[in-house]
């Protein structure tokens, strides 16, 4: 029987639905592209790939010469994984490498390491499918959390994005996470020049000189899985203070204001 709180699906004559205009714009899936940096990830690579979520389009390794079977067993775990070279030493050259070579309308960068959980792309898409244009990740915002976040590194941490605040008038809740995602459309607005560790700091800076809409999401750090980081606390927060410092509004202009001028 029908409830007294049921409502009537019936069209009612009197008071007709709008139909769709002919302008009006429906919203496609966006094509995405998955860029995953390794070296010497092979026992690594299983979990990873087994994680990537149906929303993926494609999904590139860049093996950064790897002496371990890194490449075949990207190539088991999922046959239509695309593997390219790396081009030259360092994660910074290593994820240029795979953005030149993705071809989704989104792009999508984590480790190979197992410390960035595949699942969560979804809500960095979610986010760039209603108008922001760069999604990064956030360990220091609800939902979000490190289960490997040393002291050291979480001083540093704390210490950079107070710097990157400052200089770049921003409200950030965390800088030295890799988890991003963005519209492959401006890639060359972010104008990437770094070669190492401190490429997501420079992401992050010329995102914000760009003007790009900028989001954070939760996001939950996990830990290595096997093997040990490349990462050297000191040395390479270093080279993300200077890049910071040196990529600061007005210290150099961006590709696209130089591109502008030159019209």
């Amino acid at each position: 029987m029908r409830r007294a709180t049921d409502r009537d699906t019936r069209q009612d004559p009197a008071h007709p639905r709008p139909m769709r205009r002919a302008e009006d714009v429906v919203v496609t899936r966006h094509t995405v592209s998955l860029v995953v940096p390794a070296r010497n990830e092979a026992r690594n690579i299983p979990w990873v790939f087994e994680q990537i979520p149906r929303c993926v389009d494609e999904v590139i390794l860049v093996d950064g010469s790897s002496s371990d079977a890194t490449v075949p067993m990207a190539r088991h775990c999922l046959p239509t994984v695309r593997s390219v070279a790396q081009q030259g030493p360092g994660k910074g050259n290593a994820l240029r490498t795979g953005f030149a070579a993705a071809t989704g309308e989104y792009i999508v960068m984590i480790d190979a390491d197992g410390s960035m959980w595949p699942g969560e792309i979804p809500h960095f898409l979610h986010f760039l499918d209603h108008g922001y244009d760069f999604v990064k990740g956030s360990r220091c915002i609800g939902g979000g959390g490190s289960l490997d976040l040393t002291r050291v590194r979480s001083l540093g941490n704390r210490a950079l994005l107070t710097v990157a605040n400052r200089l770049y008038d921003a409200r950030l809740t965390d800088l030295c996470y890799g988890y991003c995602a963005f519209r492959r459309s401006f890639l060359d607005a972010l104008d990437l020049r770094s070669t190492g560790f401190e490429i997501e700091a420079e992401m992050i800076a010329h995102a914000l000189r760009s003007g790009l809409r900028i989001a954070e999401v939760p996001s939950l750090e996990l830990p290595r899985r096997s093997g040990r980081s490349n990462l050297h606390a000191v040395a390479d927060g270093r080279r993300v203070l200077r890049t910071l410092i040196t990529e600061r509004p007005g210290a150099r202009p961006s590709a696209a204001a130089t591109a502008e001028e030159q019209r």
